[in-house]
């Protein structure tokens, strides 16, 4: 991943994300002009709520164990509306990137320190920064994972490309090598798989999956005939929306990209569509531009749900627009996220497993990761990871209920119109009870970090639905659904718009990558505090729904 490129595919598990950020993100630019703020004083701006960060790092280094030999750099500013400001930083040691050394620092609204959100505690410095593994033992052994995680495959142009980082997420800091390690397979699809290995004794850490994912109308496959924003070129019309920061759909061409580790010697093209009468799509999946109206439709109703509820513009909250390939590679069962490209890609499925991957709550799950990737980049593995794909799930959930669309109506499923009817089940997941699926994680235990991400996220995934939608038995967007609790109790939902402000601020806020779900809890409730107060019913239901999946 990062400095690769950072993606999330979907798979017959599950859709799977890359959820960890690049340990040295650029400062963030400055000068948005000041608003009046609750208290009709200015709101301070990025560039003043940077600069009280600094004075406050300075101040607190010690608590912070910030030392000379580390350099910090800001990757997220949040301003509240009464000036309470909260800046979330990466570190480096000795110029290497260190995994959990993330923070968030909470500034009162006069920009004096109030408190700190670490993903790790402690000193995390390192007695030495020169491996006794050397860079290619790293790469073979990172390599030898890949072909592990693919056994029975072929693989061909297998590249690996080790970086040296501090990894502090599991156990004592220690000098570790994260390797990117990318091939492609038999059909020429794009494979690829992180591992982070002991640079003293080649041991192997953790690893993971690093791929997971003019105002005309058009005749989608999923969602019905749906409105879309369009630009017109001379004579013909451009999918390409200037309202929502220029995003735009291509045609892939049913190639697949050629990146040796995160640098793309070559990609699939995007070949934006163009129409002669802003009528896009016949609805069939044998007209190419179909597809290319649900993936549109589907960027454009994921960024209106964060810019509306949220009043976050765009994934990165800049402004900018992203772009969708549609038919990548061949008969490829994935969509994936990429930040390097800061694009969306769609397979078109093999037409057994899964047919084209275009449907809203996908494009939503998939767009979530890059949300997650600008604020708390949960580490993709054990609980983190798991709390990294059900924040994809919540959110992609609430992008179909936000989209208000009766052709596809909100319910708590997550990829039901992608799955064909041949796969055995209705859907990848059931967020009211997610051990429907035969391996997700309704309640939590000790062993819950033990499980694929796919089924660990099943926690979350029934937490939110509970804080929801209460317990029992209901009908939601024509499906049946039926919240159960692991400890026996009743509960009232809160409704799903809170439930979205909440966790958006907790995960924004609060949650840090290396935040579990006893942390997730802890955040949750700190956002609930933020938003409803501490003697709030919300603030009940957000402590009572949480025991009620076993998180105390």
């Amino acid at each position: 991943m990062r400095p690769t490129r950072t993606t999330s595919r979907l798979t017959t598990a599950g859709i799977a994300a890359a959820g960890i950020a690049a340990a040295a993100a650029t400062l963030l630019a400055a000068a948005l002009a000041p608003t009046a703020g609750a208290t009709g004083t200015p709101t301070p701006t990025r560039a003043e709520t940077l600069s009280a960060a600094a004075t406050a790092l300075t101040a607190h280094a010690a608590a912070l164990d910030l030392t000379p030999a580390q350099d910090t750099s800001a990757r997220d500013v949040i301003v509240d509306k009464d000036g309470t400001r909260h800046v979330r930083y990466d570190r480096t040691f000795r110029r290497l990137p260190v995994l959990g050394g993330d923070f968030v620092i909470h500034l009162t609204p006069s920009g004096a320190y109030r408190s700190a959100d670490r993903a790790v505690p402690g000193d995390l410095s390192v007695p030495s920064t020169t491996p006794e593994v050397t860079a290619p033992q790293a790469a073979d052994l990172a390599a030898t994972a890949l072909r592990s995680a693919n056994a029975g495959e072929t693989l061909r142009k297998l590249v690996s490309k080790p970086l040296l980082v501090v990894d502090a997420l599991h156990g004592a800091p220690k000098l570790a090598w994260r390797t990117t390690t990318a091939a492609k397979d038999s059909l020429g699809n794009p494979v690829a798989r992180v591992v982070l290995s002991d640079a003293l004794t080649g041991r192997q850490i953790d690893a993971w999956d690093s791929i997971e994912t003019a105002t005309g109308d058009g005749k989608s496959l999923y969602s019905g005939t749906v409105p879309l924003e369009t630009t017109q070129s001379g004579s013909t019309y451009q999918l390409k929306d200037a309202t929502r920061g220029g995003t735009y759909t291509g045609d892939a061409q049913n190639k697949t990209d050629l990146c040796i580790l995160g640098i793309c010697l070559s990609r699939a093209p995007a070949t934006l569509f163009t129409d002669a009468d802003n009528h896009w799509g016949t609805g069939a999946n044998a007209d190419r531009a179909t597809a290319a109206v649900d993936a549109q439709y589907g960027t454009d109703r994921t960024w209106d749900y964060y810019k509306q509820v949220h009043n976050r513009n765009g994934i990165a909250g800049d402004g900018k627009g992203s772009y969708n390939r549609v038919h990548y590679g061949n008969k490829y069962n994935n969509a994936f996220w990429d930040d390097s490209c800061f694009c969306m890609t769609y397979g078109d499925g093999d037409g057994t497993t899964f047919g084209p991957l275009v449907a809203l709550d996908v494009a939503g799950h998939e767009m979530s990761h890059g949300v997650t990737s600008k604020t708390a980049a949960l580490t993709y593995s054990g609980e983190s990871g798991g709390l990294n794909e059900a924040t994809s799930d919540i959110f992609g959930t609430l992008v179909e209920f936000h989209a208000d669309n009766a052709s596809d109506p909100g319910d708590w499923l997550i990829g039901e119109e992608i799955v064909k009817s041949g796969f055995g089940k209705a859907a990848l997941r059931f967020m009211d009870q997610p051990s429907k699926d035969g391996n997700s994680a309704d309640c939590w235990s000790s062993s819950v970090g033990n499980l694929d991400v796919h089924y660990s996220s099943g926690v979350a995934n029934h937490f939110a639905y509970l804080l929801a939608e209460g317990s029992g038995p209901k009908v939601i967007g024509g499906v049946q659904h039926n919240g159960t609790t692991c400890n026996g109790s009743t509960l009232t939902g809160i409704g799903k718009d809170k439930l979205g402000k909440i966790w958006y601020r907790a995960l924004t806020v609060y949650m840090t990558s290396s935040t579990k779900y006893a942390g997730a809890r802890t955040a949750t409730l700190s956002a609930a505090k933020d938003l409803y107060g501490a003697g709030s019913a919300e603030y009940a239901a957000v402590a009572a729904t949480w025991s009620a999946v076993s998180v105390n």
